[in-house]
């Protein structure tokens, strides 16, 4: 095992993640690449470039303990413990959703709607790692943000990214939607909810199985988060405030008729990359 050479070990377990979790070749190299890196402490351009030399006991054990966690389905943000989101290295655990790249364009959308060189308030709810909230503060920084969750565990790594990331005009608040806010009120709320329908079965497929159950669904329909942030947010609004959230990929529809049905202008939805329709909004 001392004479493995590094290069062998990746091929070893590239065919093993690709049989065990159904991944194409391209995605199952780049997570073997990922954790064997982890395990060094290297990043992908030494793994490259040292394909060729041996690796100890030590070394050897220490990845198989991170590979064997990923063929049981664990999440890799949540074996190393981060994850990238908008360019921010964000510590992850599994009492906080994984961020996701679709989410940059709840972000994107939000930073559309907010003054560069003004002031502006913001709240985001079910603030999770504090992903959204801290992106927008990192790119609006004379904006003040108040995030929301109802989850002490989640609002600790939410707390903890912020400390890391040197990020200060941010208030994290622990309560039920919009419960710990009294009269407070915003220039724009931002919100990645559970929206998954609590009998889909993909909640016990992939990553979903290993992520908290109350970031992920909501409801028959998976629409009972979004029903109650549309119909409370007026009063939490500034007039001409923007209310904007994310949503399934079937659910814009509902969302847009929900945000009308509430006295929302301006209402629509914003597609992702993939052409689905991902975030809804609308003005107060």
């Amino acid at each position: 095992m001392a004479d493995t050479q590094l290069s062998e070990l990746l091929n070893l377990a590239s065919a093993a993640l690709a049989a065990a979790l159904n991944l194409d070749g391209r995605e199952a190299r780049l997570e073997a690449q990922v954790l064997l890196g982890h395990a060094l402490g290297q990043d992908r351009a030494y793994l490259i470039a040292h394909g060729a030399d041996p690796l100890s006991v030590d070394q050897t054990d220490a990845f198989h303990v991170l590979l064997s966690r990923r063929l049981s389905g664990e999440p890799v943000a949540y074996i190393l413990g981060k994850r990238e989101f908008l360019s921010l290295d964000l510590r992850v655990t599994p009492a906080v959703l994984i961020p996701r790249p679709e989410t940059e364009l709840l972000v994107e959308q939000a930073l559309a709607r907010l003054p560069q060189d003004a002031p502006s308030r913001v709240l985001d709810l079910g603030t999770g790692s504090g992903a959204v909230a801290l992106a927008i503060v990192r790119h609006r920084p004379r904006a003040e943000v108040v995030a929301v969750d109802q989850s002490a565990a989640a609002l600790e790594v939410a707390r903890e990214n912020a400390a890391q990331l040197g990020l200060s005009n941010l208030h994290f608040l622990q309560g039920d939607w919009y419960g710990p806010l009294d009269r407070r009120r915003f220039d724009l709320i931002v919100s990645n909810p559970p929206y998954i329908a609590a009998g889909d079965p993909h909640l016990s497929e992939g990553d979903l199985r290993f992520e908290p159950a109350a970031a992920l669904a909501s409801g028959a329909d998976g629409l009972d988060a979004i029903c109650i942030i549309v119909a409370s947010a007026h009063d939490h609004l500034l007039p001409g405030g923007w209310l904007l959230f994310e949503h399934g990929y079937d659910q814009a529809d509902a969302c847009r008729e929900l945000l009308r049905q509430a006295g929302f202008q301006h209402v629509g939805s914003e597609q992702d990359l993939a052409r689905i329709p991902r975030i809804s909004y609308g003005q107060a």
